[in-house]
Protein backbone atom coordinates (compact mmCIF):
# COMPACT_ATOMS: atom_id res chain seq x y z
CA UNK A 1 0.00 0.00 0.00
CA UNK A 2 1.54 3.22 -0.75
CA UNK A 3 -0.03 5.64 1.93
CA UNK A 4 1.56 6.44 5.25
CA UNK A 5 0.68 8.39 7.87
CA UNK A 6 2.91 10.60 10.12
CA UNK A 7 2.53 12.82 13.27
CA UNK A 8 3.35 16.42 14.01
CA UNK A 9 2.32 19.47 15.37
CA UNK A 10 0.95 23.23 13.98
CA UNK A 11 1.52 26.54 15.51
CA UNK A 12 -1.94 28.25 16.72
CA UNK A 13 -1.31 31.03 19.41
CA UNK A 14 0.29 29.35 22.25
CA UNK A 15 -1.43 26.03 21.75
CA UNK A 16 0.33 22.71 19.41
CA UNK A 17 -2.69 21.05 17.76
CA UNK A 18 -2.12 17.42 15.91
CA UNK A 19 -1.65 17.53 12.52
CA UNK A 20 -1.51 14.03 10.69
CA UNK A 21 0.55 14.54 7.18
CA UNK A 22 -0.99 11.90 4.80
CA UNK A 23 1.38 10.86 1.78
CA UNK A 24 -0.29 8.83 -0.80
CA UNK A 25 1.58 7.85 -3.96
CA UNK A 26 -0.25 7.06 -7.31
CA UNK A 27 0.62 6.27 -11.20
CA UNK A 28 0.70 8.64 -13.28
CA UNK A 29 3.00 11.89 -14.64
CA UNK A 30 5.68 12.63 -11.74
CA UNK A 31 3.95 15.22 -9.13
CA UNK A 32 3.92 17.13 -5.68
CA UNK A 33 0.21 18.20 -4.83
CA UNK A 34 -0.07 19.04 -1.29
CA UNK A 35 -3.60 19.96 0.24
CA UNK A 36 -4.48 21.02 3.91
CA UNK A 37 -4.47 24.47 3.86
CA UNK A 38 -0.65 25.33 3.56
CA UNK A 39 0.77 28.82 3.54
CA UNK A 40 4.07 29.70 1.39
CA UNK A 41 6.92 28.43 3.72
CA UNK A 42 4.53 25.23 3.66
CA UNK A 43 4.17 24.76 0.18
CA UNK A 44 7.93 25.55 -0.05
CA UNK A 45 9.19 22.40 1.92
CA UNK A 46 8.64 20.08 -1.03
CA UNK A 47 11.80 21.43 -3.23
CA UNK A 48 13.70 21.31 0.01
CA UNK A 49 12.40 17.90 1.19
CA UNK A 50 13.01 16.40 -2.82
CA UNK A 51 16.51 18.15 -2.01
CA UNK A 52 17.22 16.70 0.93
CA UNK A 53 15.51 13.12 0.20
CA UNK A 54 17.96 12.94 -2.46
CA UNK A 55 20.85 14.19 -0.60
CA UNK A 56 20.39 11.62 1.85
CA UNK A 57 21.05 9.06 -1.18
CA UNK A 58 16.98 8.03 -0.83
CA UNK A 59 15.53 7.81 -4.17
CA UNK A 60 12.72 10.26 -4.63
CA UNK A 61 9.34 8.60 -6.25
CA UNK A 62 9.13 8.91 -9.45
CA UNK A 63 5.13 9.44 -9.24
CA UNK A 64 1.84 11.51 -7.93
CA UNK A 65 2.78 12.46 -4.66
CA UNK A 66 -0.52 13.26 -2.74
CA UNK A 67 0.42 15.20 0.75
CA UNK A 68 -2.58 16.28 2.90
CA UNK A 69 -2.07 17.80 6.03
CA UNK A 70 -5.04 17.00 7.99
CA UNK A 71 -7.16 18.87 9.42
CA UNK A 72 -8.02 20.88 6.42
CA UNK A 73 -9.49 23.30 8.04
CA UNK A 74 -6.10 24.17 10.35
CA UNK A 75 -3.99 27.07 8.85
CA UNK A 76 -0.48 25.87 8.20
CA UNK A 77 2.39 27.77 8.67
CA UNK A 78 6.14 27.50 8.97
CA UNK A 79 8.85 25.05 7.66
CA UNK A 80 8.57 22.93 10.86
CA UNK A 81 6.37 20.05 8.87
CA UNK A 82 9.71 19.52 6.62
CA UNK A 83 10.78 16.27 8.78
CA UNK A 84 7.42 14.87 8.81
CA UNK A 85 6.44 14.78 5.04
CA UNK A 86 9.83 13.63 4.39
CA UNK A 87 9.55 10.29 6.32
CA UNK A 88 6.18 10.17 5.38
CA UNK A 89 7.37 10.12 2.12
CA UNK A 90 10.27 7.61 2.44
CA UNK A 91 7.12 5.22 4.27
CA UNK A 92 5.02 5.23 1.49
CA UNK A 93 7.22 4.51 -0.93
CA UNK A 94 8.46 1.42 1.37
CA UNK A 95 12.56 3.01 2.04
CA UNK A 96 11.61 2.67 5.60
CA UNK A 97 8.87 0.71 7.64
CA UNK A 98 5.81 1.98 8.74
CA UNK A 99 5.29 0.21 11.96
CA UNK A 100 7.27 2.15 14.23
CA UNK A 101 5.54 5.89 12.86
CA UNK A 102 2.57 5.45 15.28
CA UNK A 103 5.09 6.10 18.47
CA UNK A 104 6.20 9.13 17.01
CA UNK A 105 6.24 13.04 16.56
CA UNK A 106 8.34 14.63 14.23
CA UNK A 107 8.79 18.57 14.26
CA UNK A 108 12.04 20.58 12.58
CA UNK A 109 13.22 21.48 8.90
CA UNK A 110 15.05 20.00 6.66
CA UNK A 111 18.07 21.83 4.79
CA UNK A 112 18.77 20.67 1.18
CA UNK A 113 21.59 18.17 2.36
CA UNK A 114 19.21 16.32 4.61
CA UNK A 115 20.07 18.15 7.32
CA UNK A 116 17.86 19.59 10.87
CA UNK A 117 17.76 22.99 11.59
CA UNK A 118 15.57 24.69 14.60
CA UNK A 119 11.93 25.90 14.41
CA UNK A 120 10.11 28.05 16.63
CA UNK A 121 7.21 27.22 19.03
CA UNK A 122 8.86 23.86 19.70
CA UNK A 123 7.51 23.75 23.61
CA UNK A 124 3.76 23.97 23.08
CA UNK A 125 4.24 20.76 20.49
CA UNK A 126 6.65 18.73 23.53
CA UNK A 127 3.80 19.49 25.78
CA UNK A 128 1.28 18.29 22.97
CA UNK A 129 3.47 15.01 22.50
CA UNK A 130 3.57 14.25 26.03
CA UNK A 131 0.00 14.46 26.36
CA UNK A 132 -0.26 11.53 24.10
CA UNK A 133 2.72 9.62 25.58
CA UNK A 134 4.30 9.36 22.37
CA UNK A 135 8.25 10.08 21.34
CA UNK A 136 9.61 13.22 20.06
CA UNK A 137 11.92 13.27 17.32
CA UNK A 138 13.43 16.92 16.91
CA UNK A 139 16.47 18.74 15.95
CA UNK A 140 19.18 19.07 18.28
CA UNK A 141 19.35 22.54 18.37
CA UNK A 142 15.71 22.60 19.82
CA UNK A 143 16.15 19.64 22.01
CA UNK A 144 17.21 21.96 25.04
CA UNK A 145 14.26 23.93 24.91
CA UNK A 146 11.97 20.65 24.45
CA UNK A 147 13.80 19.05 27.62
CA UNK A 148 11.83 21.54 29.77
CA UNK A 149 8.79 18.89 29.34
CA UNK A 150 8.43 16.67 31.82
CA UNK A 151 7.60 12.82 31.07
CA UNK A 152 8.73 13.15 27.47
CA UNK A 153 10.98 11.03 25.64
CA UNK A 154 13.10 13.08 23.24
CA UNK A 155 14.91 11.52 20.80
CA UNK A 156 17.37 14.91 18.95
CA UNK A 157 19.23 14.33 15.51
CA UNK A 158 21.24 16.23 13.13
CA UNK A 159 20.07 14.61 10.06
CA UNK A 160 17.31 12.78 8.34
CA UNK A 161 19.57 9.60 7.67
CA UNK A 162 20.22 9.38 11.34
CA UNK A 163 16.18 9.47 11.89
CA UNK A 164 16.07 6.47 9.12
CA UNK A 165 18.88 4.46 11.03
CA UNK A 166 16.75 4.72 14.36
CA UNK A 167 13.63 3.61 12.08
CA UNK A 168 15.20 1.08 10.72
CA UNK A 169 16.84 -0.17 14.46
CA UNK A 170 20.13 -0.33 12.88
CA UNK A 171 21.76 2.97 14.99
CA UNK A 172 19.03 3.97 17.48
CA UNK A 173 18.95 8.11 18.76
CA UNK A 174 19.74 8.31 22.36
CA UNK A 175 16.91 9.86 24.83
CA UNK A 176 17.94 13.28 25.55
CA UNK A 177 19.05 13.57 29.31
CA UNK A 178 17.74 16.36 30.59
CA UNK A 179 19.75 19.32 31.99
CA UNK A 180 17.62 22.08 32.87
CA UNK A 181 19.98 23.97 34.11
CA UNK A 182 23.08 23.45 31.27
CA UNK A 183 23.50 26.54 29.08
CA UNK A 184 22.83 26.16 25.09
CA UNK A 185 25.68 25.07 23.07
CA UNK A 186 27.24 28.03 20.51
CA UNK A 187 25.44 26.16 17.78
CA UNK A 188 22.05 26.88 19.56
CA UNK A 189 22.89 30.48 20.66
CA UNK A 190 23.47 31.23 16.69
CA UNK A 191 20.21 29.59 15.54
CA UNK A 192 18.11 31.23 18.23
CA UNK A 193 17.62 35.09 19.35
CA UNK A 194 19.71 36.43 22.09
CA UNK A 195 17.69 35.83 25.42
CA UNK A 196 16.26 39.13 26.66
CA UNK A 197 18.22 40.41 29.59
CA UNK A 198 17.04 40.79 32.81
CA UNK A 199 17.89 43.67 35.61
CA UNK A 200 19.46 43.16 38.37
CA UNK A 201 20.34 45.18 41.16
CA UNK A 202 19.25 45.64 44.90
CA UNK A 203 16.59 47.76 46.00
CA UNK A 204 18.70 49.02 48.98
CA UNK A 205 21.24 50.95 45.92
CA UNK A 206 18.27 53.34 45.39
CA UNK A 207 18.69 56.31 47.70
CA UNK A 208 15.98 57.29 49.89
CA UNK A 209 12.50 57.56 48.61
CA UNK A 210 11.65 54.72 51.23
CA UNK A 211 7.95 55.68 51.19
CA UNK A 212 7.82 54.85 47.14
CA UNK A 213 9.92 51.79 48.76
CA UNK A 214 7.07 50.23 50.57
CA UNK A 215 4.88 50.98 48.27
CA UNK A 216 7.04 48.88 45.77
CA UNK A 217 6.83 46.62 48.24
CA UNK A 218 3.00 46.27 48.68
CA UNK A 219 2.81 46.13 44.82
CA UNK A 220 4.92 43.15 45.01
CA UNK A 221 3.11 41.59 47.62
CA UNK A 222 -0.54 41.45 46.02
CA UNK A 223 0.40 41.77 42.00
CA UNK A 224 -0.62 45.29 42.21
CA UNK A 225 0.13 47.90 38.89
CA UNK A 226 2.11 50.92 40.21
CA UNK A 227 2.66 54.18 38.67
CA UNK A 228 5.59 56.65 39.90
CA UNK A 229 5.73 60.47 39.03
CA UNK A 230 7.97 63.00 39.74
CA UNK A 231 10.88 65.45 39.04
CA UNK A 232 14.06 62.96 36.42
CA UNK A 233 16.69 61.63 38.10
CA UNK A 234 14.36 60.86 41.11
CA UNK A 235 15.20 57.51 40.84
CA UNK A 236 11.78 56.33 39.25
CA UNK A 237 13.59 54.02 36.56
CA UNK A 238 15.79 52.71 39.07
CA UNK A 239 12.85 51.46 41.14
CA UNK A 240 11.14 49.82 38.57
CA UNK A 241 14.07 47.77 37.68
CA UNK A 242 14.33 46.50 40.72
CA UNK A 243 10.85 44.86 41.18
CA UNK A 244 12.37 41.23 39.85
CA UNK A 245 14.33 41.25 41.99
CA UNK A 246 12.14 40.98 45.51
CA UNK A 247 9.58 38.95 43.75
CA UNK A 248 9.02 35.40 44.32
CA UNK A 249 10.17 32.78 41.54
CA UNK A 250 7.74 31.47 39.62
CA UNK A 251 6.14 28.43 40.09
CA UNK A 252 6.86 25.18 37.70
CA UNK A 253 3.53 25.86 35.60
CA UNK A 254 4.05 29.24 35.46
CA UNK A 255 7.83 28.85 33.97
CA UNK A 256 6.48 26.28 31.36
CA UNK A 257 3.67 28.94 30.29
CA UNK A 258 5.91 31.52 30.07
CA UNK A 259 8.73 29.59 28.28
CA UNK A 260 6.03 28.38 26.00
CA UNK A 261 5.39 31.85 24.69
CA UNK A 262 8.98 33.17 24.46
CA UNK A 263 9.09 29.70 22.14
CA UNK A 264 6.22 30.91 19.84
CA UNK A 265 7.37 34.39 20.10
CA UNK A 266 10.95 33.10 18.78
CA UNK A 267 12.60 34.00 21.50
CA UNK A 268 15.86 32.35 22.88
CA UNK A 269 14.77 30.50 26.62
CA UNK A 270 15.74 32.85 29.44
CA UNK A 271 19.17 32.48 31.65
CA UNK A 272 16.60 31.56 34.47
CA UNK A 273 13.48 30.06 33.65
CA UNK A 274 12.27 30.65 36.72
CA UNK A 275 12.58 34.36 37.32
CA UNK A 276 10.24 36.87 36.22
CA UNK A 277 9.73 37.93 33.26
CA UNK A 278 10.73 42.12 32.88
CA UNK A 279 9.78 43.86 29.46
CA UNK A 280 10.79 47.49 29.08
CA UNK A 281 9.48 48.42 25.49
CA UNK A 282 10.52 51.96 24.17
CA UNK A 283 7.73 54.93 23.88
CA UNK A 284 7.72 54.73 19.70
CA UNK A 285 6.39 50.95 20.08
CA UNK A 286 3.59 50.52 18.47
CA UNK A 287 0.22 48.95 19.32
CA UNK A 288 1.01 45.67 17.64
CA UNK A 289 4.30 45.62 19.15
CA UNK A 290 2.61 45.81 22.58
CA UNK A 291 -0.86 43.58 22.58
CA UNK A 292 0.87 41.16 19.78
CA UNK A 293 0.12 41.10 16.14
CA UNK A 294 0.99 40.74 13.02
CA UNK A 295 0.06 38.31 9.65
CA UNK A 296 0.69 35.74 12.05
CA UNK A 297 -0.44 37.35 15.04
CA UNK A 298 2.66 36.51 17.12
CA UNK A 299 2.76 37.93 20.87
CA UNK A 300 3.34 41.16 22.17
CA UNK A 301 5.39 43.03 25.32
CA UNK A 302 2.37 42.37 27.39
CA UNK A 303 2.47 38.58 26.28
CA UNK A 304 6.26 38.04 26.91
CA UNK A 305 5.80 39.94 30.34
CA UNK A 306 3.54 37.23 31.42
CA UNK A 307 3.12 36.39 35.20
CA UNK A 308 6.22 39.29 35.31
CA UNK A 309 6.36 43.38 34.99
CA UNK A 310 5.62 45.18 31.96
CA UNK A 311 7.84 48.59 32.77
CA UNK A 312 6.40 51.77 30.74
CA UNK A 313 9.03 54.79 31.45
CA UNK A 314 8.43 57.97 30.07
CA UNK A 315 4.56 57.08 30.66
CA UNK A 316 2.46 59.63 28.54
CA UNK A 317 5.12 60.03 25.75
CA UNK A 318 3.64 56.53 24.35
CA UNK A 319 0.74 57.01 21.87
CA UNK A 320 -2.44 57.50 23.81
CA UNK A 321 -4.21 55.23 20.90
CA UNK A 322 -1.01 52.66 22.17
CA UNK A 323 -1.77 53.26 25.89
CA UNK A 324 -5.56 52.33 24.98
CA UNK A 325 -5.07 48.74 24.00
CA UNK A 326 -3.68 47.71 27.68
CA UNK A 327 -6.94 48.55 29.33
CA UNK A 328 -9.13 45.11 28.43
CA UNK A 329 -6.08 42.78 29.23
CA UNK A 330 -5.29 44.70 32.08
CA UNK A 331 -8.90 43.69 33.61
CA UNK A 332 -8.92 39.55 32.00
CA UNK A 333 -5.61 38.95 31.76
CA UNK A 334 -5.54 37.64 28.32
CA UNK A 335 -5.32 38.78 24.99
CA UNK A 336 -7.67 37.89 22.00
CA UNK A 337 -5.82 38.44 18.33
CA UNK A 338 -8.38 38.05 15.34
CA UNK A 339 -7.09 37.38 11.86
CA UNK A 340 -9.40 36.08 8.79
CA UNK A 341 -7.69 32.76 9.09
CA UNK A 342 -7.78 32.29 12.67
CA UNK A 343 -7.87 33.53 16.38
CA UNK A 344 -5.36 33.25 18.64
CA UNK A 345 -5.54 33.88 22.27
CA UNK A 346 -2.37 34.72 24.44
CA UNK A 347 -2.07 35.17 28.28
CA UNK A 348 -1.01 38.77 29.55
CA UNK A 349 -1.46 38.80 33.10
CA UNK A 350 1.63 41.48 33.93
CA UNK A 351 1.78 43.77 36.65
CA UNK A 352 2.29 47.24 34.95
CA UNK A 353 4.95 49.94 36.63
CA UNK A 354 5.13 52.92 35.04
CA UNK A 355 6.81 56.19 35.56
CA UNK A 356 6.13 59.53 34.29
CA UNK A 357 7.45 62.98 34.90
CA UNK A 358 4.66 65.84 36.41
CA UNK A 359 5.31 68.14 32.87
CA UNK A 360 6.48 68.35 29.62
CA UNK A 361 10.11 69.36 31.30
CA UNK A 362 9.79 66.96 34.22
CA UNK A 363 10.73 69.89 36.44
CA UNK A 364 7.02 71.78 37.32
CA UNK A 365 6.78 73.39 40.52
CA UNK A 366 10.29 74.62 40.38
CA UNK A 367 12.21 77.81 38.73
CA UNK A 368 13.36 75.54 35.94
CA UNK A 369 10.16 74.67 34.55
CA UNK A 370 9.10 76.76 31.65
CA UNK A 371 5.73 74.88 30.31
CA UNK A 372 2.60 76.69 30.23
CA UNK A 373 -0.90 75.36 31.78
CA UNK A 374 -2.21 74.13 28.22
CA UNK A 375 1.24 72.33 27.52
CA UNK A 376 0.96 70.38 30.94
CA UNK A 377 -2.71 69.56 30.66
CA UNK A 378 -1.80 68.21 27.02
CA UNK A 379 0.95 66.22 28.54
CA UNK A 380 -1.24 64.96 31.21
CA UNK A 381 -4.71 64.35 29.23
CA UNK A 382 -2.58 61.37 27.54
CA UNK A 383 -3.11 59.12 30.10
CA UNK A 384 -7.30 58.50 29.55
CA UNK A 385 -9.08 58.10 33.18
CA UNK A 386 -9.90 54.47 32.59
CA UNK A 387 -6.11 53.58 32.49
CA UNK A 388 -5.30 55.67 35.49
CA UNK A 389 -8.09 54.03 37.16
CA UNK A 390 -6.67 50.95 36.51
CA UNK A 391 -3.27 51.56 38.45
CA UNK A 392 -3.51 50.67 42.13
CA UNK A 393 -0.95 52.69 43.69
CA UNK A 394 -0.06 55.99 42.64
CA UNK A 395 3.32 57.31 44.23
CA UNK A 396 4.89 60.65 43.86
CA UNK A 397 8.87 60.28 44.03
CA UNK A 398 10.27 63.57 45.40
CA UNK A 399 13.43 65.14 44.82
CA UNK A 400 16.70 63.85 47.56
CA UNK A 401 17.44 66.14 49.87
CA UNK A 402 21.31 67.61 49.82
CA UNK A 403 22.12 66.44 52.68
CA UNK A 404 20.58 63.29 52.29
CA UNK A 405 22.17 62.38 48.95
CA UNK A 406 25.79 63.85 50.68
CA UNK A 407 24.96 61.39 53.15
CA UNK A 408 23.96 58.26 50.79
CA UNK A 409 27.67 58.69 48.86
CA UNK A 410 29.31 58.12 52.20
CA UNK A 411 30.01 61.67 53.59
CA UNK A 412 27.88 64.42 55.11
CA UNK A 413 28.22 67.92 55.88
CA UNK A 414 30.21 67.22 59.44
CA UNK A 415 32.74 65.02 57.32
CA UNK A 416 32.31 61.50 58.68
CA UNK A 417 30.93 58.65 56.85
CA UNK A 418 27.52 56.74 57.22
CA UNK A 419 25.92 53.99 55.82
CA UNK A 420 22.41 53.17 55.21
CA UNK A 421 21.30 49.69 57.03
CA UNK A 422 18.50 48.43 54.42
CA UNK A 423 17.45 44.94 53.81
CA UNK A 424 18.84 42.77 50.78
CA UNK A 425 16.46 41.65 48.15
CA UNK A 426 16.29 38.23 49.16
CA UNK A 427 15.26 39.75 52.99
CA UNK A 428 12.12 41.65 50.95
CA UNK A 429 11.41 38.40 48.87
CA UNK A 430 10.80 35.99 51.87
CA UNK A 431 8.32 38.77 52.96
CA UNK A 432 6.80 38.90 49.95
CA UNK A 433 6.94 35.63 49.07
CA UNK A 434 5.29 34.61 52.85
CA UNK A 435 2.16 37.18 52.53
CA UNK A 436 1.57 35.83 48.96
CA UNK A 437 1.20 31.99 50.19
CA UNK A 438 -1.42 33.19 52.84
CA UNK A 439 -3.27 34.89 49.88
CA UNK A 440 -2.68 31.32 47.65
CA UNK A 441 -4.04 29.70 51.29
CA UNK A 442 -6.67 31.78 52.07
CA UNK A 443 -7.94 32.32 48.26
CA UNK A 444 -6.27 30.33 45.63
CA UNK A 445 -4.72 33.49 44.01
CA UNK A 446 -2.72 36.46 44.74
CA UNK A 447 -4.88 39.49 45.65
CA UNK A 448 -4.87 41.79 42.60
CA UNK A 449 -7.02 38.90 40.93
CA UNK A 450 -9.88 38.46 43.49
CA UNK A 451 -13.15 39.40 42.45
CA UNK A 452 -15.77 42.30 43.67
CA UNK A 453 -17.69 39.21 45.02
CA UNK A 454 -14.83 37.75 46.76
CA UNK A 455 -13.43 40.85 48.56
CA UNK A 456 -16.70 41.62 50.42
CA UNK A 457 -15.95 37.98 52.04
CA UNK A 458 -12.60 38.68 51.98
CA UNK A 459 -12.56 42.22 52.79
CA UNK A 460 -15.47 43.03 55.41
CA UNK A 461 -16.19 46.80 56.35
CA UNK A 462 -16.76 47.66 59.96
CA UNK A 463 -19.21 50.19 61.10
CA UNK A 464 -16.09 52.86 61.21
CA UNK A 465 -14.78 51.55 57.76
CA UNK A 466 -17.29 52.45 56.63
CA UNK A 467 -17.56 55.66 57.26
CA UNK A 468 -13.47 55.96 56.06
CA UNK A 469 -14.55 54.72 52.86
CA UNK A 470 -17.41 56.61 52.58
CA UNK A 471 -15.65 59.65 53.02
CA UNK A 472 -13.17 58.72 50.78
CA UNK A 473 -15.64 58.22 47.73
CA UNK A 474 -16.77 61.24 48.48
CA UNK A 475 -14.22 63.58 48.66
CA UNK A 476 -12.09 62.17 45.65
CA UNK A 477 -14.70 60.44 43.55
CA UNK A 478 -13.54 57.19 43.53
CA UNK A 479 -15.23 55.34 41.02
CA UNK A 480 -16.76 51.64 41.83
CA UNK A 481 -13.03 50.05 40.30
CA UNK A 482 -11.29 52.04 42.13
CA UNK A 483 -13.19 51.56 45.63
CA UNK A 484 -12.69 47.96 44.77
CA UNK A 485 -8.91 48.12 44.20
CA UNK A 486 -8.45 50.14 47.48
CA UNK A 487 -9.51 47.23 49.09
CA UNK A 488 -7.11 44.67 47.17
CA UNK A 489 -4.77 46.84 48.59
CA UNK A 490 -5.22 47.19 51.76
CA UNK A 491 -5.69 43.66 51.75
CA UNK A 492 -1.96 43.37 50.47
CA UNK A 493 -0.76 45.47 53.46
CA UNK A 494 -2.69 43.26 55.82
CA UNK A 495 -1.05 40.47 54.69
CA UNK A 496 2.42 41.98 54.54
CA UNK A 497 1.72 42.54 58.27
CA UNK A 498 0.82 38.98 59.07
CA UNK A 499 -3.16 39.84 59.75
CA UNK A 500 -5.64 38.12 59.38
CA UNK A 501 -8.21 40.82 59.38
CA UNK A 502 -7.87 44.66 57.54
CA UNK A 503 -7.09 47.04 59.68
CA UNK A 504 -7.95 51.04 59.36
CA UNK A 505 -5.17 51.83 59.25
CA UNK A 506 -4.65 49.36 56.14
CA UNK A 507 -7.26 51.43 54.37
CA UNK A 508 -6.09 54.87 55.41
CA UNK A 509 -2.44 53.40 53.78
CA UNK A 510 -3.99 52.05 50.91
CA UNK A 511 -5.92 55.41 49.84
CA UNK A 512 -2.62 57.44 50.52
CA UNK A 513 -1.51 55.80 47.45
CA UNK A 514 -4.91 55.86 45.60
CA UNK A 515 -5.62 59.29 46.21
CA UNK A 516 -2.34 61.14 44.74
CA UNK A 517 -4.48 63.13 42.09
CA UNK A 518 -1.71 65.85 41.16
CA UNK A 519 -0.38 63.69 38.10
CA UNK A 520 -3.97 63.57 36.46
CA UNK A 521 -5.53 66.72 37.23
CA UNK A 522 -4.76 69.50 35.29
CA UNK A 523 -3.32 72.99 37.10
Amino acid sequence: MSLAVVYTRAKLGINAPLVSIEVHLSNGLPSFHMVGLPETAVKESKDRVRSAIINAHFDFPARRITVNLAPAELPKEGSRFDIAIAIAILAASEQIPREPLEDYEFIGELALSGEIRPVDAVLPAALGCASRSKQLIIGSDNAREASLVDNLPILPAKHLLEISAHLHQRQLLQPLTKTLLSQPTANQQSCLEQPHKEPSGELNEVMGQHHAKRALEISAAGGHNLLFYGPPGTGKTMLASRLPGILPALTNQQALEVASIYSVAGKALRTDINARPFRAPHHTASAAALVGGGSHARPGEISLAHQGVLFLDELPEFSRKVLEVLREPMESGEIMISRVAAQSRYPANFQLIAAMNPCPCGYHGSQRCSCTPDQINRYRSKISGPLLDRIDLQVQVTKIENQQLLSQSGQDPTGSESKLKTESNSEIQQRISAARERQIQRQGKINSQLSSLELKHICPLDPEQQALMDSAINRFDLSTRGFYRVLRVARSIADLENRDRVATEDYQEALSYRISSECRQPL
